[in-house]
Order: C-alpha cells, then sequence, then structure tokens
C-alpha cells in the first residue's frame, strides 16, 4: 500500500502544481522519502488517486466545515449530504455566503471554528482568503469521494483500501522550529532566514524529534531539492507524509482509528495527529 502526503492547491498550474511526497516505512521509527510527483491539474491529480489501488494519504486541505456554520446556515447535519450540498456551490456562492456570516459577527470572532482547530493551530475551514481553505475544501472533497476513499471518522466509503486522512504540516512545522517561517511565495522574501529554517527543519525530521516517534530518512538529493524549495511545497508534502505514516501506525487504534479521538465530531472530522 502506497504513502503518501500531499501539499493541495484548489488552483494548481504547472508554476505551483500539487506537490505528492511517497514514503515507505523503513523499521518500526522510519520513513523513508521514496520520490515527489506534481500535477498541474486537479482532473490530473484526481485521476491518480483513482488510478492508485491502495494507499494511505495524508491531504494538506480541511475535510469539512464548523458545526456551528452549518448549523447557522441550516446546511445538511451528515457529512455526506453536507458535501454534496457544498460540491454544487459555486466558489462565488461560498464567498458571499461566508463573508454574509462574518459581516455579522463581532470584531475577533468573525470566523466559526471546528473543534479541530484549536489543538492543531489551524486556519478555519470557512476562510476563502490566505489561504483559501474554503474553496480546497470545495475542490479537493469531491474528488477524494470519486476515488471512494474510506475518511475514517467520517466516510465509510467504497474502497477500504484507500485511507485518506486530514493533515496539517503547520502543526508539525511549529513543534519542531516555533512559528520561524520557512517558507514564501514571494519572490522577495525567500531570505537566508527562510532557508536555515528549512536546514533546521529536515534536520529535526531527520532526528526524529518529534513526538510523532518518526524519523525522516533522505538521501542527499532529496535533501538538496527539499531544502532548494523556497517556496516550501515540497516540505510540507513531506510534512504531511509522516502525519499519514503515524496515522496509518495506529489504523486500529480505538474510535475511528488511525490515531483520532474516540469521540470524533461526525460532521466536523479532525486533523491527524492533533
Amino acid at each position: 500500500m502506497l504513502l503518501f502526503g500531499c501539499d493541495f492547491s484548489s488552483a494548481p498550474t504547472a508554476r505551483k502544481p500539487i506537490v505528492v511526497a511517497t514514503g515507505e516505512p523503513d523499521g518500526a521509527d522510519r520513513v523513508r522519502l521514496t520520490g515527489l510527483q506534481r500535477f498541474a491539474t486537479l482532473d490530473a491529480w484526481g485521476e491518480w488517486l483513482r488510478a492508485t489501488p491502495a494507499w494511505t494519504g495524508g491531504f494538506d486541505f480541511p475535510f469539512s466545515l464548523p458545526r456551528e456554520l452549518v448549523e447557522h446556515l441550516r446546511w445538511p447535519l451528515q457529512w455526506e449530504p453536507l458535501m454534496a450540498h457544498y460540491a454544487s456551490l459555486s466558489r462565488a456562492e461560498i464567498r458571499e455566503t461566508f463573508a454574509a456570516f462574518c459581516a455579522a459577527r463581532p470584531a475577533g470572532g468573525k470566523f466559526a471554528h471546528r473543534a479541530t482547530d484549536g489543538p492543531a493551530g489551524s486556519s478555519p475551514s470557512m476562510k476563502w482568503v490566505n489561504p483559501p481553505v474554503a474553496y480546497m475544501l470545495h475542490a479537493g472533497v469531491p474528488r477524494l469521494l470519486a476515488a471512494g476513499a474510506r475518511i475514517p471518522g467520517l466516510h465509510a466509503g467504497r474502497n477500504a483500501d484507500r485511507v485518506a486522512l486530514e493533515a496539517y504540516p503547520g502543526l508539525l512545522a511549529r513543534e519542531l522550529i516555533g512559528r520561524r517561517s520557512y517558507k514564501s511565495d514571494d519572490l522577495q522574501k525567500q531570505t537566508p532566514e527562510r532557508r536555515a529554517a528549512r536546514v533546521d527543519l529536515l534536520a529535526a525530521l531527520e532526528a526524529g524529534s518529534a513526538r510523532l516517534g518518526l524519523k525522516l530518512v533522505l538521501a542527499g538529493p532529496q535533501r538538496a531539492e527539499l531544502l532548494a524549495d523556497a517556496r516550501g511545497d515540497d516540505i510540507d508534502a513531506v510534512l504531511c507524509l509522516l502525519q499519514a505514516a503515524w496515522g496509518r501506525q495506529r489504523a486500529g487504534s480505538p474510535g475511528a482509528g488511525h490515531g483520532l479521538p474516540e469521540d470524533i465530531d461526525p460532521l466536523e472530522g479532525w486533523i491527524v495527529s492533533a
């Protein structure tokens, strides 16, 4: 079964593609990076998911919306009907609906949050800018469903050998290097300081410093490639790979499995390892 992490974009291009970091277990506490794949379109990425027979993937996009928001909008309160409704909307409709929700709320509390946002430190999944995770949800989840993926805690799926876990690279990165920035899409902000942060982040991953208890195994050219990616998309995919590996080690754990909480909200879902 393939193991991978996915740094996602809701509008990929050849210049900024979706990046998938593939890997394999190397002993009980090591994960070896086996490759990096890039997809310039959503359809190419979705087809790859459908064509790959068995996998566990960690995906850097939200799998659901906050219960508070869904109840307020009177949208379906079961995950699968909610996702069907959400997929039927245009991005403009999503933006207008969420902007109206935020406009009616006080400063400092504009967005609704999922329960997982607190421990994960993640952005609310209804944000449509900086980063546009609401659009990532809109683009990503339908393609997971089309692949028949099982989403522990949310959806049984048609294919038990394809397991999708919501991942968040920032959770693992902050554990290892704090709030230091290690990436930027802005060429002017691709500084020596950010490269030094990538050096430290990779060193910590290779040393197995995170509480996940997993060491990243890299070849020299792979390390150089990850350090050279000033946008950080490659490293983010690798961080998701390690979170997916941690989840797969705990596939048979109680509750939803894969290390997810036993009391996971079946509407909101959870970020693996949070």
